[in-house]
């Protein structure tokens, strides 16, 4: 008796596996045939349009595009850094006004200056949220070559 119960169940777990097998191949087929319906409509379309391929279409003409504007190209568009690596003999002036403003606070003060310093000069609030942003420049114009960086996160002039 036992081993007609484990026929059972290991042949109805078998047919189960071939079902799903059996759907998933069905819902293959199925999308093939939605693809070749909406293809079918397509080509009758474009038959009828050019009377079977034997006059020119008339299907929608391409307009010719007209001609793009000019755009005028600011340090930080498209890509090109705000903060470009320094080289010998290169002002202060190619950078952004906040990025020389940062410079002239720097260059202006009597020793190695911090972050927070930095944010004080520029008029912002002394909070994480608004000193942060000023490091995060300060170290770009270290890595950059434009400011010298201490050990201790000061930054100075080169």
């Amino acid at each position: 008796m036992t081993d007609v119960l484990t026929w059972t169940v290991e042949r109805r777990v078998e047919l189960a596996e071939r079902a799903e097998l059996l759907r998933k191949e069905l819902a293959g087929i199925d999308a093939e045939v939605a693809r070749l319906e909406a293809a079918e409509v397509v080509f009758g379309q474009w038959a009828e349009a050019t009377d079977g391929g034997r006059q020119p279409s008339r299907i929608v003409e391409p307009e010719p595009e007209p001609e793009p504007e000019k755009v005028v190209v600011g340090p930080g568009a498209g890509g090109m850094r705000l903060v470009p690596d320094r080289t010998e003999g290169m002002e202060a002036e190619v950078l952004t006004p906040e990025y020389q403003r940062i410079m002239a606070i720097v260059a202006g003060a009597n020793e190695p200056v911090m972050a927070r310093d930095v944010a004080i000069a520029l008029g912002r609030e002394i909070t994480p949220g608004k000193v942060e942003p000023v490091r995060g420049q300060l170290r770009k114009l270290s890595d950059r070559g434009w400011l010298a960086r201490t050990g201790s996160g000061r930054y100075l002039p080169r």
